[in-house]
């Protein structure tokens, strides 16, 4: 599991929370990893919290709900100074994440955050 501290650093807009909650009464408690691209884009990923092995160089961005959510820690460097937001919009998830088939997915937005000096 990963040694770096929690952050604060992600948020959902009430329909994630929504299609989170449909898919964890379904599947019980979940995680997100957020995709780094290549085949599903930069999507976050939601998979059972039992199916997935989070990496030692994943950082946990913080939780939604009870529902924690990591990137890789090459992704983080790159997205640090942003807040993410997960969000839903209509499609398909990606190929191995909980959200696929619903015709409904999740999506990362982002915003700027200032940082200290």
């Amino acid at each position: 599991m990963s040694s770096h501290p929690p952050l604060d650093k992600v948020s959902a807009t009430p329909e994630a929370i929504a299609l989170l909650d449909e898919i964890i009464a379904e599947h019980g408690p979940v995680l997100f990893h957020q995709s780094g691209g290549c085949c599903d884009g930069s999507s976050p990923m939601c998979y059972p919290r039992s199916d997935f092995i989070v990496g030692d160089n994943d950082v946990r961005l913080g939780i939604i709900g009870d529902t924690p959510v990591y990137i890789s820690a090459s992704q983080f460097e790159v997205w640090k100074h942003t807040d993410l937001i997960i969000d839903v919009v209509p499609g398909r998830g990606g190929m191995f994440s909980l959200d696929n088939g619903r015709e409904k997915r999740f999506l990362t937005r982002s915003t700027v955050c200032v940082t200290p000096l």
